[in-house]
């Protein structure tokens, strides 16, 4: 015959420790909320300015007015920007347009507020300055004319609206189908191995440590790697 001894005291013990230490993970984890979302905005902006970069390579016309002539898709002529901000609703993503600093071939200044106008698709009207004579390009000939002009469509029926478009598509398709991904974010949140490594730790300390391990697994998980 034989008999077990089980420790009861013990295991009362380890399973209010276990009870508060996924206690403060959860409580570690909405203190870490902000600073993980502050984070995950830096992720973001920096994932729809490639996105916006690369899309304006394949379309041009659709975003050739949000970069400096001859330079769509180039990151250094940006004509645009982008901001986020953290709020308890979560994160809230701006963007403005800056001016134009380079001159078009054939011109003698900046069209200053070219991504605004040519994506509101606002008319401009085009006069003679410095001489009596306006000089411009149409359908690829050279014309000429002592009256002023007026642009209907300045960027084209393509620009009109193309940035807000692009950022429709960021939102609805690629954030959802591949950036959550391909940033690694939606891995980090689904993997909870620190939960488990730091178990054995919290059913001794209890809820400091799960606190502890939660706060930094959020806030680990909104950081670019």
């Amino acid at each position: 015959m034989f008999s077990v001894k089980f420790d009861l005291k013990k295991f009362n013990k380890d399973m209010r420790n276990l009870i508060t230490y996924s206690e403060g993970f959860v409580e570690g984890v909405m203190l870490g909320r902000r600073a993980f979302l502050d984070n995950f905005g830096r992720v973001i902006i920096e994932g729809m300015k490639q996105f916006i970069d690369s899309m304006a390579k394949v379309d041009p016309q659709i975003l050739q007015h949000v970069y400096e002539w001859n330079r769509v898709g180039s990151p250094e002529a940006r004509l645009y920007s982008l901001t986020y901000s953290v709020t308890p609703m979560g994160i809230v993503i701006g963007s403005s347009f800056r001016q134009s600093a380079s001159i078009k071939p054939g011109s003698k200044k900046p069209f200053y507020d070219k991504a605004r106008i040519m994506e509101a698709g606002i008319p401009i009207t085009v006069a003679p300055r410095e001489s009596r004579v306006l000089v411009f390009e149409e359908n690829g000939e050279t014309v000429f004319t002592t009256k002023p002009v007026q642009i209907n469509d300045p960027g084209g029926p393509a620009a009109k609206g193309g940035f807000q478009k692009t950022l429709n598509i960021f939102f609805s398709q690629y954030f959802t189908q591949a950036f959550l991904l391909s940033s690694g974010i939606m891995n980090r949140l689904q993997n909870l191995s620190a939960y488990k490594r730091n178990l054995n730790v919290g059913i001794r300390i209890g809820r400091s440590k799960g606190k502890e391990t939660g706060y930094r697994w959020i806030v680990e998980a909104g950081v670019i790697k």
